[in-house]
């Protein structure tokens, strides 16, 4: 296909199209002339992939780099992609010089040593876990195990169901897809079930019959 049909199938103009090719993210045409290149099925992947990479990742081209050479890298393993990704997608918590910040973090990573979880010491939810961990003591809520094991449970059961779906022929650029509308759409469902469920369930306990 030539460039006009690739911006009409991808939904991009053509002079964004020209600009990922620049940047090194979307692979050059097929020279079919001197003024002409031919496109196909592979480029469209990598656009819809850009594009979800920018408009539910909102991630900057240098990230979008990143992903795309590890979707492209067939030596970088399934679990290495997915964390390349999460990476990428943050949320990147600037730790401050505090005590306080400093024991939750470490109250995070005993947790997570605890539940026995395969976790990689820079992954960016253990600081956005610690945040929380600081702004709960300081509005005065002990954080304990038993208080945290049923976000633990149906934490675990989400994340066991994304990546149950993901299936090893499946194309790899699709499984990053896949992965960036499970982390960061369907943890909007996710928060926005939780609260449809409190108000169900106080109005189970406390409201009128």
């Amino acid at each position: 296909m030539q460039i006009s049909e690739l911006s009409d199938r991808s939904g991009l103009t053509v002079q964004t199209i020209k600009f990922y090719i620049r940047e090194e993210l979307l692979p050059k045409g097929a020279a079919a002339s001197s003024t002409r290149s031919e496109y196909d099925e592979r480029h469209l992947e990598r656009l819809r992939l850009i594009r979800a990479l920018r408009e539910v990742g909102d991630l900057p081209v240098a990230a979008i780099k990143r992903i795309v050479a590890a979707v492209d890298d067939d030596t970088v393993g399934m679990h290495e992609l997915f964390g390349t990704t999460q990476h990428a997608i943050g949320p990147h918590v600037l730790p401050p010089d505090d005590p306080h910040w400093r024991a939750a973090r470490e109250d995070v990573d005993a947790l997570i040593r605890e539940l026995g979880w395969r976790v990689a010491g820079e992954a960016p939810a253990r600081d956005l876990l610690a945040q929380t961990f600081v702004a709960l003591r300081r509005l005065g809520f002990p954080i304990t195990l038993t208080d945290l094991r049923p976000y633990v449970r149906a934490a675990v059961t989400v994340a066991e169901h994304e990546i149950g779906r993901v299936t090893g022929d499946a194309p790899r650029s699709r499984t990053v897809h896949s992965m960036l509308v499970s982390t960061v759409l369907y943890e909007q469902v996710l928060t926005a079930l939780h609260r449809l469920a409190q108000e169900d369930a106080s109005a189970r306990r406390y409201g009128s019959e």
